[in-house]
């Protein structure tokens, strides 16, 4: 028996010894060994190994959870014994829920990592860079191999171990000229193969080149509405400030959803199709339960434009009288388009190829106003120079219906797959 299957079973044992009704326990193990580079030179090289275990228990209705970082038995006896009695200070409330059924076992990409070949590539990176992009001064790459151990049961004989082996690059850099500089920018993603060079996988390569590109900027001048064009890195990002104001267990627990309503109704242009995909092949590590024990299972949240499905755990799904979601991860995979990159550009009359958006959280209106980065200015079908930081704003759940295209080709970085986005009715400020 593993150390993490033993602390698990120790803490249900535990756990329900002292009342628990029902209660739940994660065990994870993982191992990392990472490299670091600065300024273009190795700093560091390490490994590391971690030890988590999570908790949960009801009583009475009422919930409890505690987290430790030791499979001590005497370190699991204690957080079983604080999480019961967590439980017995909550309040109570019907909702919460634990699956009562799942058996599986699952192991993922490479176990151990190729050390030798995980330099290799990094060396490469950072030669290439160099060599292709001299003006760009790289700060930081971190190139690592993580592998998990875990294992999940509960009181109900819930039961999963899981194995994974995945490989990570992340950096971050900065392109420079005379007197003058790009704003910082990065990349990253994350790969159970070492067969391809890092700088051609998902979109380092263009960041790298960009950066070069955005030494000199221009401002923006006055103020219009425009279009803008969200690279698949920008897009993630305003997919999960959406997602959160709109689609979320807190914003449907309170209320606030201007989707609340919105079920098998369109809430976005009809070729929009958004899934939720931690089994595409296109996904890393895709999740295997969910926090409350379910098995995952991939699912579409919108489909051509119609809102099918919210992201709600049981407990939320429960408390507002919707169905739970198939999975609990953020593995959104977006469906390209029939548009060529290099069309919905010279379909653009005027407005931005926006690569990094920096702003406050929306509201629950959904409108969103913030600094468009790493940005170019596009005109008359072309793209222009870099500009200076400039300000956009807008709606969240209004730019999914004024889609102008969706680009054909797609960027996939391990975590997501998404296209390029265009979209009209942006205001657009400069100077």
């Amino acid at each position: 028996m593993s150390r993490e299957l033993q602390a698990a079973t120790l803490a249900i044992q535990e756990m329900t010894a002292l009342g628990a009704e029902e209660s739940s326990a994660r065990a994870m193990t993982s191992k990392k060994s990472e490299l670091n580079a600065e300024g273009g030179k190795f700093t560091l090289l390490r490994t590391t190994l971690d030890h988590s275990l999570s908790l949960t228990a009801l009583k009475g209705q009422k919930r409890g959870t505690v987290g430790s970082n030791s499979f001590e038995e005497e370190a699991v006896a204690a957080a079983a014994k604080d999480c019961v009695s967590s439980a017995e200070a909550g309040q109570a409330d019907p909702a919460w829920e634990f699956a009562r059924e799942g058996q599986k076992e699952v192991t993922r990409g490479d176990i151990e990592p190729d050390l030798d070949k995980l330099f290799f590539r990094t060396q490469e990176l950072i030669e290439t860079i160099h060599r292709e992009y001299p003006k760009v001064i790289l700060e930081q790459v971190i190139a690592d191999h993580t592998m998990e151990t875990g294992v999940y049961l509960n009181s109900h004989g819930v039961k999963y171990v899981t194995t994974a082996g995945r490989y990570g690059v992340s950096l971050m850099f900065s392109g420079h000229e005379g007197g003058k500089s790009s704003s910082f920018n990065g990349g990253g993603f994350v790969t159970d193969s070492l067969d391809k060079p890092f700088l051609d996988q998902a979109s380092l390569r263009q960041n790298v080149k960009d950066a070069e590109n955005q030494i000199h900027t221009v401002p923006v001048k006055g103020k219009f509405e425009g279009t803008v064009i969200f690279t698949p890195d920008c897009l993630g990002g305003m997919l999960g400030e959406l997602i959160s104001n709109f689609a979320s267990d807190s914003v449907l627990l309170d209320g606030t959803s201007k989707w609340k309503d919105a079920l098998n109704t369109r809430v976005a242009d009809e070729r929009i199709t958004i899934r939720v995909a931690p089994h595409d092949a296109r996904i890393v590590s895709g999740q295997t339960y969910t926090g409350e024990g379910f098995e995952a299972f991939d699912y579409t949240m919108i489909e051509k434009g119609v809102l099918k499905q919210f992201m709600l755990s049981a407990y939320a799904a429960n408390k507002t009288g919707n169905r739970r979601a198939p999975n609990g991860s953020f593995a959104l995979v977006m469906e390209p388009g029939e548009t060529a990159l290099e069309d919905l550009i010279k379909n653009t009359k005027k407005g931005l190829l926006v690569s990094r958006y920096s702003g406050g959280a929306s509201g629950a209106s959904g409108e969103f106003s913030g600094v468009a980065k790493n940005s170019f200015l596009i005109e008359d079908g072309k793209v222009g120079s870099a500009v200076s930081e400039t300000m956009i704003a807008g709606n969240l759940a209004d730019m999914l219906s004024r889609v102008e295209g969706i680009s054909k080709e797609t960027v996939e970085d391990g975590a997501m797959s998404l296209p390029w986005l265009a979209v009209g009715g942006i205001t657009i400020s400069g100077q």
